[in-house]
């Protein structure tokens, strides 16, 4: 928790703006075009409900509601030891995790940075990437892979319709990625057999979504976790729904009486009929490789912010509202303001705002920016955060009222991902938007706790589980 309360906003109100009229009437506008009110966040969480219950009733739901085939939660006293992958986002991380009981964990691993061509390319050679990376951790770690087989938990952050706890075919890919050769496929089966070419006796045991692996990970500490949230590069959820309720499900008899559902929330509300999208991400998603696709995702994450912040301004030079109606070469190129610079303009509390002017201009060669100028850009940077977290806490407050969970003892959100652990006050506006809907007293009944990387310990324990026959 300490990331999230060391990075605290240095707030400004509109009228200290020092700029001219026209300039302080531009940012009303903008307050009022990205505010998220109470009765609107009510109006999407309504919708979230409904769409939830599509997605348990059949398949083909915007919110698809993917039965995971994890059934158990984990008591925390098992142990061995199992590899793990997270394939998400900028990285591919290789772990081996020792289970060591009493909720006990040790974890020796390795980051990979993929290779942009990788992400567009062949999926045989992504696999064949993933593979050389295991073998090298193996290698590294003194581990021989022919000695014994070994049991593998593939976390894989992209919707898969999963037919078995390691077999599934991708729906459709996320976050930059666009391999060929994959839609419609099984990635376990593909990462399977380049282990089998390149002569690897490790056994893909379980094909796993990052926010199923959060909420596991978490669970094997905490046997209060009911829900794996990811804000990070993109955002999805997952949490335990009880069999009865998950008419869908045709993969008969289960041990428990639960499954935990991958959600993939970030699909949400593709028919735009209730977020509040603007012009600024209107262009941002008709600029992306999946255009009219994952719109919650592109409001609410950390590949996505930034660029809606660009969009913004750059609607104010066209306006010469902003920087003297200048821009630059580096401004101009698309994804060029990272969402790490918002959460840098955003703790700027300095009088001059000094941090903010390095970023404009060292870092992204505007000219001689004005206070002013530099005023603005740390509101459009605020409205776009504050709005990003609200609609976060719309998505928790859906499984909350859908799970009835404010009848119940105090349970626990695993989160885990870069937005939630380092742009200031998310969690914080989160909880506030939170207590909004559901009242003061809503912290007693949910708490969010860091589950920094969990999603490679998810997989490990889901691995476990299947290894002893869940």
């Amino acid at each position: 928790m300490s990331a999230w309360l060391s990075r605290k906003v240095s707030s400004l109100a509109l009228n200290e703006i020092v700029g001219n009229d026209e300039q302080k009437q531009a940012m009303k506008d903008l307050q009022n075009e990205f505010e998220v009110t109470t009765d609107k966040l009510r109006t999407i969480v309504n919708q979230f409900i409904a769409e939830m219950k599509k997605g348990l009733e059949h398949n083909g739901a915007t919110v698809a509601m993917i039965p995971s085939y994890v059934t158990g939660r984990p008591t925390g006293m098992e142990t061995g030891t199992y590899l793990a992958i997270d394939l998400g986002g900028t990285n591919l991380r290789v772990c081996q995790v020792s289970l060591n009981g009493n909720g006990e964990v040790s974890i020796q691993q390795q980051k990979y940075r993929v290779p942009e061509p990788l992400k567009v390319g062949e999926m045989r050679a992504l696999c064949d990437f993933i593979s050389d990376c295991i073998d090298s951790f193996l290698t590294e770690m003194g581990t021989d892979p022919m000695e014994q087989v070994l049991q593998l938990g593939f976390t894989f952050s992209f919707p898969v319709n999963l037919t078995a706890i390691n077999r599934g075919n991708l729906m459709q890919w996320t976050k930059g990625f666009a391999c060929a050769g994959a839609i419609g496929k099984d990635p376990a089966l593909m990462l399977q057999d380049s282990l089998r070419r390149k002569n690897l006796k490790v056994r893909v045991a379980a094909i796993v979504n990052d926010t199923v692996g959060t909420l596991m990970a978490h669970a094997y500490r905490d046997r209060s976790t009911f829900m794996g949230i990811i804000f990070g590069t993109g955002t999805n959820a997952a949490y335990y729904e009880r069999m009865d309720r998950i008419p869908k499900w045709e993969g008969g008899q289960t041990k428990g009486d639960e499954m935990v559902i991958n959600m993939e929330w970030g699909a949400f509300d593709d028919e735009r009929r209730v977020l509040p999208v603007t012009v600024h991400d209107n262009k941002l998603d008709r600029e992306s490789i999946n255009p009219r696709f994952h719109i919650y995702e592109k409001l609410i994450s950390g590949m996505y912010l930034g660029e809606i912040v660009r969009n913004v301004a750059l609607s104010l030079i066209d306006r010469f509202l902003l920087f003297n109606g200048f821009s630059s070469a580096e401004f101009n190129k698309q994804w060029s303001f990272e969402t790490a610079y918002m959460s840098t303009i955003e703790i700027d509390a300095s009088s001059d705002l000094d941090e903010t002017k390095r970023v404009l201009e060292s870092i992204l060669g505007i000219t001689k920016t004005t206070l002013a100028d530099r005023q603005m850009v740390k509101t459009i940077c605020h409205l776009v955060g504050v709005r990003a977290a609200r609609l976060s806490a719309a998505g928790v407050a859906a499984v909350m009222s859908h799970c009835d969970l404010l009848q119940k003892d105090c349970c626990t959100a695993a989160v885990d991902g870069s937005v939630v652990e380092f742009y200031p006050n998310f969690s914080e506006t989160m909880t506030k938007a939170l207590k909004e809907l559901f009242g003061e007293d809503v912290d007693k009944k949910i708490k969010f706790a860091p589950s920094r990387d969990g999603s490679g310990l998810g997989a490990a324990v889901i691995a476990m589980q299947v290894s002893k026959g869940m």
